[in-house]
């Protein structure tokens, strides 16, 4: 009997969860500003994210998870980015090619949990506040307990409590402006939106 040519890990439904976050941005519009949750128990700074339900798509996921958590409505914003999800009906070669206002995922966090080998992927968003509409109140469930603030990119990247993510927030930062001209700082000139380029290696 053969084995897989790649690394193959699987996993059964018992073992894993499907999550869906989101970077919200107050706007698209610089300075940029991006949403943080304190969470008042464990006093750490956060993503919003959260459970899929079931039968529900994870781009619904994020959206619903960002408000829930937030209280800001919001909407997915679409990236210019790399992705190697085919285009509907393509039959093509797997592949890396950029796409121009793509509403797929722009980054995956593997976790894996300490209870009984459970593993956790969030699939990862950007949304942007929906303009015009206060923030709502009473929104979390029961058993949450956040607080929402804006921050200035730079001040979110000191504030965020995990390294993880602060990768996150920075990816997102860098596809908005390459997407949105609004977003770049006046020194930032033209866009560096060629190719829609690749992150750069972590050190």
């Amino acid at each position: 009997m053969a084995l897989s040519k790649y690394p193959t890990e699987q996993f059964p439904s018992s073992h894993f969860l499907i999550c869906g976050g989101s970077i919200l941005f107050a706007s698209t519009r610089a300075p940029l500003r991006v949403c943080l949750l304190h969470h008042n128990v464990c006093d750490e700074w956060l993503l919003p994210k959260g459970r899929k339900d079931r039968s529900e798509d994870v781009t619904a996921t994020a959206v619903r998870e960002t408000f829930e958590e937030t209280g800001y409505p919001c909407q997915l914003l679409p990236l210019d980015l790399i992705t190697r999800a085919p285009e509907a009906g393509a039959q093509t070669k797997d592949a890396a090619v950029p796409v121009q206002g793509s509403e797929e995922p722009f980054m995956l966090t593997l976790r894996r949990t300490e209870n009984g080998g459970v593993v956790k992927f969030i699939w990862w968003f950007v949304t942007v506040r929906r303009e015009g509409e206060d923030k709502v109140e009473g929104t979390q469930t029961a058993v949450e307990s956040f607080e929402s603030s804006f921050f200035e990119v730079d001040e979110a990247l000191r504030v965020a409590t995990f390294q993880a993510d602060r990768d996150v927030i920075a990816r997102a930062v860098e596809l908005v402006r390459a997407t949105y001209p609004e977003a770049r700082e006046s020194s930032e000139g033209g866009g560096r939106n060629e190719d829609f380029a690749q992150p750069s290696p972590s050190p």
